[in-house]
């Protein structure tokens, strides 16, 4: 069995931050229309929730198969 590379083992890391970020997005938007700090909390933890499944979610069901592994391994070494 192969190791995982540095791009495999950081990819979690990638969506727990993509999500965070959306989350964040959506807090402050809520929270400065609507003035209400707790109402903009609750957005925040549902919008971070809801990304983090959907990356994940899409994470999973995108993955190459043999030939685009081959393909990508290709263009990574710039052949």
């Amino acid at each position: 069995m192969t190791e995982p590379t540095r791009k495999d083992r950081f990819r979690p890391l990638e969506l727990l931050i993509l999500s965070a970020i959306v989350a964040v997005f959506v807090g402050l938007v809520v929270g400065a229309s609507t003035r209400d700090i707790f109402l903009g909390a609750i957005f925040l933890g549902v919008a971070f929730i809801v990304t983090l499944v959907v990356l994940a979610t899409l994470a999973i069901t995108g993955r190459p198969d043999d030939a685009e592994i081959v393909d990508l391994d290709d263009q990574d070494r710039g052949h």
